[in-house]
């Protein structure tokens, strides 16, 4: 049994398919079948059945399936650390963030980031923060931007950086909202929503729900960008982070009056039984040297505060 079928176990488990798993890890499928049979072998069990349509964990493989990630992400962990003695001058960061996230603070910071180390593979993954939080969880990324709804997440430690304010988003052309707006109000327009996936999501529908109200969805399944796009072409108003109005200065905002929820923290997430590399640490170091020094200078957008965390731990 070695690292590498194990890395492929896990791409057929993820993927579904062999095609998708070979494509996944850069090798032909017959290299790659061939070493899942040599587990299989190895281990005398059948670790995946393989469907016409898709490949599914036999009990064998579920009972595999975690020892599996743990091995490969310690594997990771101490290649990269190896590198890493080097003095941070080569090696790899994988960060996730949201869309909003992405087009605002993560391009300063690895602005910063990559000018102290730029030895340093950088690998961004956008997407909702249930995603990343999965990503996380799987050993997929190394630390993350995520929203902390306060909830303890299991395997994962989160670090509050940041606090900003929910706002309504409407085109110029749309009637005017006022300067607040209740979600009971909000119900009589037609709304734009993200795909599911999006924390964002999931809090303006119970929003909706806990006002007694049903949304008038006019279009959902968008990325952050194509609601935005879709707001400012006249097809309904959304409810967004305030830190995308920047990179939108023609959307007009309207504040909600919607208690806590419209509020919410964002998070630095990394995993607890993995220790932080050495590159996620530098890159704490510099988003928290980066949101204070923004904060100070009164740079951070309308609705947007920085939260001061505690010291990094293992």
């Amino acid at each position: 049994m070695t690292i590498k079928q194990l890395s492929y176990f896990l791409a057929v488990v993820d993927t579904g398919r062999f095609t998708q798993a070979a494509a996944l890890c850069r090798v032909a499928q017959p290299t790659l079948s061939k070493q899942i049979r040599s587990l299989e072998e190895d281990l005398g069990e059948t670790l995946v059945t393989r469907g016409h349509d898709n490949v599914t964990p036999t009990a064998a493989g579920e009972a595999l399936l975690p020892l599996a990630r743990r091995i490969v992400a310690d594997s990771e962990t101490a290649r990269m650390e190896i590198a890493e003695l080097a003095g941070l001058r080569k090696g790899r960061l994988r960060l996730g963030a949201t869309p909003s996230l992405c087009v605002s603070v993560v391009a300063d910071v690895l602005e910063v980031f990559h000018g102290r180390y730029p030895g340093i593979a950088l690998q961004v993954s956008e997407g909702g923060s249930q995603d990343l939080v999965s990503d996380l969880q799987r050993g997929q990324l190394d630390v993350a931007l995520v929203i902390d709804r306060g909830v303890t997440v299991a395997d994962l430690a989160l670090t509050p950086v940041l606090r900003e304010e929910l706002v309504v988003v409407s085109a110029p052309g749309w009637p005017d909202l006022g300067d607040h707006i209740g979600v009971a109000e909000l119900a009589a327009h037609p709304l734009v929503v993200n795909r599911p996936g999006y924390e964002l999501r999931e809090v303006t529908l119970a929003a909706c729900a806990a006002a007694g109200v049903t949304p008038r969805i006019a279009v959902e399944g968008g990325e952050m960008d194509a609601v935005l796009r879709m707001v400012e072409r006249g097809l309904g108003v959304a409810i967004v982070p305030s830190l995308v109005l920047a990179g939108h200065p023609t959307l007009r905002a309207t504040r909600l009056d919607g208690g806590a929820w419209s509020h919410r923290t964002i998070s630095l997430a990394h995993r607890t039984d993995v220790a932080p590399t050495r590159a996620a640490q530098a890159f704490r170091e510099d988003l928290l040297a980066v949101l204070a020094r923004t904060s100070r200078t009164g740079h951070l957008p309308p609705g947007v505060r920085y939260v001061h965390p505690p010291a990094l731990t293992a």
